[in-house]
C-alpha cells in the first residue's frame, strides 16, 4: 500500500527517537525534504499526499543510513547555523548551535567598529563562524583560515552560496605555526579549535567519532594543543587592542583563561552557552604600544 508523506514521516520520527537520537522530529522532517526534492512548506503542504516509489525508497535508505549513525548533515549536504545554510561534507564539523555563542561575542565586539574592521575565522572548518559575522556585520573584512585544502574548499562554496565573496576570503594557515605575513593587524580573532584530549576521541558518539573528521576533534593529550600555541604565536596578529576569542570545552575554560593571562592578553572572561556551560573565553591585547 502507498506511503503518504505523513506516514513516513512518523515512520522514521519513530525510529529515530527509537534509537536515541534527540532531534527525531527535526531530522525525520529534514531527510524527508531532501529524499523528496521539497522544501519545508511544500513538505508541510504535502504531508497528506501519497509519496511515489523513487521518493520512499530514497527516503528509506537514508533513513537506514541514519539508524546506523551517519549524521543528517552529511546525509544531506548542508546544516543551518546562525540564519546561514551551508554546504557540509566529511571534510569538514557539523556547526553546531554550542557555537554560536562564540560568534554572538563577536558580533558584540565589532559592530560597533569602523567599516574595514578585520576579523579572522582560525580553525574555520565550514566557515561558519567568520560568514555569521561577516553577515551581521557589514562593516567588517573576514578571513577564514584552515590548513587542509578540504576545508578551503568547503569554505569557498559557502562564501559563494552566501553571496559574500566581496567581504570575506580563505586562505590557507597552520594555527599551530606563525601566522603569514597576510594574516597582521586583525581587530578580532576568532577560533573554534580541536579541544577533545587524544585518548577521549575514540570514546565520543559513533556519530562524531566515526564519520566527523578526527583532525578537527583532537586537541592533543589534554586538548589544551591548539590553545597554547594560537594564544603564543598569534597574538602578533592582532592591532594593539585587539581581541582574540576561543570557543573551549565544558571542563576547560579555567585552563584557557590561564594559558591567555600567561601570554599577556588582559581582561581574560569566560562566557556561558545558553546551556550554562563556560562555552567561550576570550582576551584583549594591549591597548596601545608594541604587541608582542
Amino acid at each position: 500500500m502507498p506511503a503518504t508523506y505523513n506516514d513516513l514521516y512518523l515512520d522514521a520520527r519513530k525510529a529515530l527517537k527509537g534509537a536515541g537520537v534527540d532531534q527525531a522530529q527535526l531530522e525525520a522532517r529534514e531527510l524527508l525534504c531532501y529524499a523528496s526534492g521539497k522544501a519545508r512548506e511544500e513538505f508541510l503542504r504535502d504531508l497528506p499526499l501519497y509519496a511515489s516509489d523513487g521518493v520512499e525508497k530514497r527516503f528509506r535508505g537514508l533513513l537506514e543510513r541514519r539508524l546506523k549513525g551517519e549524521p543528517v548533515a552529511y546525509l544531506i549536504g548542508e546544516w543551518e547555523f546562525y540564519g546561514l545554510t551551508l554546504d557540509v561534507c566529511r571534510d569538514v564539523l557539523i556547526p553546531r548551535p554550542d557555537t554560536e555563542t562564540l560568534v554572538e561575542r563577536g558580533i558584540l565586539f565589532v559592530r560597533d567598529l569602523p567599516d574595514g574592521t578585520r576579523v579572522l575565522d582560525l580553525c574555520a572548518g565550514s566557515g561558519c563562524i567568520g560568514l555569521a559575522i561577516a553577515e551581521n556585520c557589514p562593516n567588517t573584512q573576514v578571513y577564514l583560515a584552515d590548513w587542509p585544502e578540504e576545508a578551503l574548499r568547503v569554505c569557498r562554496q559557502n562564501i559563494r552560496r552566501c553571496g559574500l565573496t566581496d567581504q570575506v576570503n580563505p586562505i590557507q594557515a597552520d594555527a599551530l605555526e606563525p601566522p603569514p605575513r597576510l594574516l597582521r593587524d586583525f581587530d578580532l580573532i576568532l577560533c573554534n579549535p580541536p579541544y577533545i584530549p587524544t585518548l577521549e576521541v575514540g570514546r565520543l558518539d559513533p556519530s562524531v567519532r566515526d564519520y566527523e573528521p578526527r583532525m578537527a576533534l583532537d586537541g592533543g593529550e589534554d586538548g589544551l594543543k591548539f590553545y597554547r600555541a594560537i594564544a603564543k604565536k598569534w597574538k602578533k596578529a592582532l592591532k594593539p587592542g585587539g581581541k582574540l576569542i576561543f570557543e573551549v570545552g565544558y571542563d576547560q575554560a579555567q585552563a584557557v583563561k590561564a594559558i591567555m593571562e600567561e601570554q599577556g592578553f588582559q581582561n581574560v572572561q569566560a562566557a556561558m552557552d545558553p546551556g550554562m556551560h563556560w562555552r567561550v573565553v576570550e582576551g584583549n591585547t594591549e591597548p596601545s604600544g608594541t604587541v608582542d
